[in-house]
């Protein structure tokens, strides 16, 4: 039977069930007023509003840059053309937007044997598109290896391997942050002088690693503790935040977005410096494009079961602030297809993450990464298929504020999850993980303690949220950290608190009970704090001007493929799908929808290999979309 989803992504404040058809958490509801009520436990611990997460904290959408410059395929190496083409941009002045223009990558096939660098701040690279049809798409074919293109695309101010130099500063010029307790969701707190401080400054906030705070989260959760000889505490882990300071009233400081742990002063000095944003690149976009790795592992089997001549990562964000990748698709990768580092405020939508070419051991396949100082990081409606974990947080307590909104795993190998040392504040809103690889009742998302997985992982995800995903059968494991906190709200999958490494069960609501109130925690954070920023309703602005079909992704696809469509006012949505001959396979959609956006999935499963075609029929236009199958 085949498989028919519909997602409907909560736009603008469109509710797809009425709040008389639905329910609320009793720890995330909708007031009289309108607005989101949050209910803390007894240690202080709440959910946090994830919605500052993306491209300039989400407050502006993500612009469409004129193309300045172009270049198309030549025959051959094109590392040099392609980076001298940027470089031409990167040359040309800022405007006053921040940007100095966009180069459009011509439809073909270009083969690179190294690392090409977007290193400038204002640059945007946009292709044709990103499927496997070099006539129309924008393919950029990666031939190097591991040791001269670890990474195939890097944007930013850091290299292919180079987590260094997050957010450095004059310590000397720093602040002891003087209130006792500066919970998880805040935003203010005193420091011991403001002097040397003013609204607009970039700022770290720094929470010291310390024996009382070791303590007081029991080691980190690694088996076997015996206290300072803890794993936990030879590790370098002090919890981070790059922020902007958005006010200052006599001592009391206020910056652009929250705390994602609660730092209490009786375990730990905390502090405040101004950075020097030292290298931090900012404006760059990457767009409708395709990242192909070179399958030199399957080809060339005596290279000892590893990976050595093949690259790492297709597109690697770092040391980078204000930046997006959209509509691009990375395969067969050995790490990641999109990484972030020393990165804040950066938005990846619509973006797939497939077929990685690995073995499945170690750190490989995670397709969605974001690693050391990664913080307010933005990915929607993206894919990822024959992922070990999928979606992942592998920096560290330095890692903060990372969304994964409307997201589909497919044939995952292993979990997503927070997956070491202290990594906060992660939601998981509307995650689906669909096909598992995995044994009935393994688990696929994972906020929990990771004991000794990996030397000492430990507890790898606090004030983390899971908010109406799907995983069937499989499992979502949720447990409660000392001192914080970890949520399952209105969930269709197996919830439970039983994981690999001893920990309570954290906080579990609603769980195989359809029609939670909001459908997307985020979205409704996002609305919120739009319209409260504006004084005016800015749900309208969201509604599309025109009908819009968009091509499908992954495209090729096996099996299962994401369809997205807008439609700018109510009205009768017929989406099916039909064959070269005319004929309809399926349909979609058949009924009434309201103006918005909205995501259908077809599932190909009982079809051959071939041209198919999806169509878009509103009553007053049609529009078709090819779409190809590759099994």
């Amino acid at each position: 039977m085949k498989r028919r989803i519909i997602a409907v992504l909560i736009a603008c404040s469109i509710q797809s069930v009425a709040l008389s058809q639905s329910w609320q958490s009793k720890i995330v509801s909708t007031g009289t007023d309108g607005r989101l009520v949050y209910k803390a436990d007894a240690e202080g611990n709440r959910i946090p509003d994830f919605s500052y997460a993306g491209y300039r904290n989400g407050a502006v959408p993500v612009p469409r840059i004129a193309v300045v410059d172009s270049v198309g395929p030549i025959a051959g190496d094109n590392t040099a053309s392609i980076q001298a083409a940027i470089n031409r941009v990167a040359a040309r002045p800022l405007d006053a937007q921040g940007f100095r223009g966009a180069l459009f990558m011509k439809a073909g096939r270009y083969r690179v044997s190294r690392t090409i660098y977007l290193n400038a701040s204002g640059v945007v690279v946009r292709g044709a598109g990103d499927g496997a049809d070099s006539l129309s798409n924008t393919i950029i074919y990666a031939t190097g290896d591991s040791v001269s293109q670890t990474t195939v695309l890097v944007a930013g101010g850091g290299t292919g391997g180079s987590n260094t130099s997050a957010w450095s500063g004059a310590l000397t010029l720093n602040a002891s942050i003087m209130t006792d307790s500066v919970h998880v969701g805040d935003r203010q707190f005193e420091v011991s002088s403001a002097s040397q401080f003013a609204v607009g400054d970039n700022v770290v906030i720094v929470h010291q690693k310390t024996t009382p705070w070791l303590r007081a989260i029991n080691f980190g959760g690694v088996p076997n503790d015996t206290g300072t000889a803890s794993y936990w505490a030879g590790q370098s882990i002090p919890i981070t935040y790059n922020r902007f300071i958005t006010a200052i009233t006599g001592t009391t400081i206020t910056i652009d977005a929250p705390v994602f742990t609660t730092m209490v002063r009786g375990l730990s000095a905390c502090y405040m410096y101004k950075t020097n944003r030292s290298g931090i690149l900012t404006n760059i976009g990457i767009e409708y494009l395709r990242v192909d790795i070179n399958n030199y592992y399957n080809q060339h089997p005596a290279i000892n079961g590893d990976e050595k001549k093949h690259s790492l990562d297709a597109i690697l964000l770092g040391k980078i602030e204000d930046a997006w990748v959209r509509r691009c698709t990375a395969l067969h990768f050995t790490q990641s297809g999109f990484k972030t580092s020393v990165a804040t405020r950066v938005t990846i939508d619509s973006c797939s993450a497939i077929d990685p070419i690995s073995i499945i051991t170690g750190e490989r396949r995670y397709n969605f990464n974001t690693a050391v100082a990664s913080q307010l990081i933005l990915f929607s409606n993206c894919y990822a298929s024959y992922a070990r974990h999928a979606c992942v947080s592998n920096g560290t307590s330095t890692v903060s504020g990372i969304v994964f909104h409307n997201i589909t795993s497919e044939w995952s190998l292993a979990s997503s999850e927070g997956h070491r040392l202290w990594s906060q504040g992660m939601l998981y809103d509307n995650f689906r993980d669909i096909n598992t690889s995995m044994s009935a009742g393994s688990t696929v998302l994972g906020l929990y303690n990771r004991g000794n997985y990996g030397s000492g992982h430990g507890w790898a995800a606090v004030h983390s949220v899971a908010w109406n995903c799907s995983t069937g059968t499989s499992r979502i494991v949720i447990q409660k950290p000392p001192t914080a906190q970890n949520y399952a709200i209105g969930c269709i999958a197996s919830v439970t608190g039983s994981g690999p490494f001893a920990g309570a069960q954290g906080y579990v609501e609603g769980t195989n009970v359809a029609g939670v109130h909001p459908q997307s925690l985020y979205k409704a954070q996002l609305a919120e704090r739009l319209n409260a920023a504006t004084g005016v309703d800015r749900s309208a602005s969201c509604i599309p001007e025109s009908m819009r079909l968009e091509q499908n992704f992954p495209n090729p696809f096996n099996p299962t493929t994401s369809i997205r469509y807008r439609i700018p006012a109510a009205t009768h949505v017929r989406l099916e799908i039909v064959d070269c001959l005319g004929r309809v396979l399926t349909i979609l959609v058949n009924g009434m929808q309201e103006a918005g956006e909205y995501e259908a999935r077809w599932n190909a499963a009982a079809h051959s290999s071939g041209i198919y075609f999806c169509r878009l029929n509103s009553g007053q236009r049609v529009e078709t979309m090819k779409m190809v199958l590759a099994k």
